[in-house]
């Protein structure tokens, strides 16, 4: 873990958190820990998979796509693997011989190299072999496949809009599913009728296999008439490319073949496998908290807001405790905010949630907050989040910059770096959404 120089109340306590929370979430070990492989079978969740004379493929995507694969080999022994493709965002390292490594852009498709990987494989799947499917957040942009008639430019100014459109992951996916070849159930569609096993590490909150990668390998409850609504609903579909608008109303008309509904017969045994979620690092940071010895107070809700409004909600969290507590204590949330995107700065949703409850915080005195990106990148920017505490407001005007000023602008990168008071952990190779957690009290 790297911080800046800037001393906190709890500094110590945070980082210890920090790394309690990113090792529950290990995606090398949780795959590691469900995967079972003997001479003739493999054990998965209450799956027994015969092996004997079965060819196994490996289709890994997202942010954990390298260390869930690596885990994968190491577990099936690689002279089992016939081949494979681990797609994973530009930046993380890594090789998982005999599968082949494939970057690709996220948070916005720029590139359909993944998509192109997956499917040279899926043409060589045949009906007696085994598909070990392992998806992870960001998958959705690294699986970039556009169906016929939308341009890949198309696609990613409707993915950039709904980015900044202050649009839910699940309304997001909505879209997104639509305009895929491989997206909403398509790729197992594609795949059967071999064995198709998936493991699942949720950057959802609750954990919906759906999103996760827009679910390529599991059914699609959502229609091209919703992917129409959530457009509208967020003031997108005039601005919307003509060839996406174009698709989607071809779609609705019947003239479109719609994504695999709940009950299709292909889906029969595939349940995916959650490994791991939110939830997870949430209680990672409970139980550390308690080990450090502060009295825990969970947030009751999740944080799924408009990334600044949460942030007031949780500045007016940790007052209540500051007042009421009589030791040290912690106050615990998680989930995923949204940011609708207005200014032209730089930031995250964390940084801008982080960033509000400062201005709430401002000379509250022995008390701090983190707000962590649990992939270790917080939007467009290079920080995972943000400590902050009841200076950070001051500082930032010290050196020329208002938090207010800079919410509205979703500049906060700039005044929280102003502060020193981002955190920077480079790429985890993880993906649970985001976890924040408050300490007060007295120092020792």
């Amino acid at each position: 873990m790297i911080h800046r120089s800037r001393l906190h109340p709890f500094q110590a306590d945070h980082e210890r958190i920090r790394r309690a929370v990113l090792k529950a979430v290990d995606a090398r070990c949780l795959v590691a820990d469900r995967l079972r492989v003997t001479s003739a079978s493999l054990h998965v969740g209450g799956l027994d998979v015969p092996l004997v004379g079965r060819r196994i493929w490996i289709l890994s995507v997202g942010k954990a796509a390298i260390p869930m694969t690596q885990a994968a080999v190491a577990a099936l022994g690689a002279d089992r693997i016939a081949g494979g493709a681990a797609v994973a965002p530009e930046g993380a390292r890594g090789t998982c011989e005999p599968v082949s490594v494939v970057p690709a852009e996220h948070p916005v498709p720029t590139s359909v190299a993944g998509a192109a990987a997956i499917e040279r494989i899926v043409q060589g799947v045949g009906p007696e072999d085994i598909v070990v499917c392992l998806l992870s957040g960001g998958g959705s942009a690294l699986l970039a496949a556009p169906p016929d008639g939308v341009a890949l430019a198309d696609l990613a100014e409707i993915t950039s809009r709904l980015l900044r459109s202050g649009a839910d992951i699940e309304a997001i996916n909505t879209v997104r599913r639509h305009v895929s070849r491989l997206q909403g159930g398509r790729l197992l569609a594609a795949l059967h009728p071999a064995t198709i096993i998936t493991l699942i590490l949720s950057d959802v909150v609750g954990g919906d296999a759906r999103s996760i990668a827009s679910g390529p390998t599991v059914e699609d409850p959502t229609t091209f008439a919703d992917a129409c609504d959530v457009l509208r609903r967020f003031g997108l579909w005039e601005r919307a490319p003509e060839s996406v608008r174009g698709h989607l109303l071809a779609g609705v008309a019947g003239e479109k073949d719609e994504t695999p509904k709940p009950g299709d017969p292909r889906f029969a045994g595939a349940q995916p496998l959650l490994l791991a979620g939110n939830v997870t690092a949430v209680e990672a940071a409970r139980r550390e908290a308690q080990r450090l010895g502060f009295d825990v107070s969970p947030s009751g809700r999740l944080l799924t807001g408009e990334a600044r409004d949460e942030g007031s909600y949780v500045g007016e969290q940790i007052l209540r405790l500051a007042r009421s507590a009589g030791r040290k204590w912690a106050w615990i949330g998680g989930g995923e905010t949204v940011v609708t995107v207005r200014g032209d700065g730089l930031g995250g949703r964390n940084q801008e949630l982080a960033a509000s409850a400062a201005r709430a915080l401002e000379g509250l005195p022995n008390a701090s907050l983190t707000a962590l990106a649990t992939d270790g990148r917080d939007g467009p920017t290079d920080a995972a989040g943000a400590l902050v505490d009841g200076e950070t407001a001051r500082r930032a005007r010290a050196a020329g910059l208002d938090l207010a000023d800079a919410l509205e602008r979703n500049d906060c990168y700039r005044a929280l770096s102003s502060a020193g008071d981002l955190i920077f952990t480079g790429l985890t190779q993880t993906n649970v959404a985001d976890v924040c957690w408050a300490l007060g009290g007295a120092t020792r």
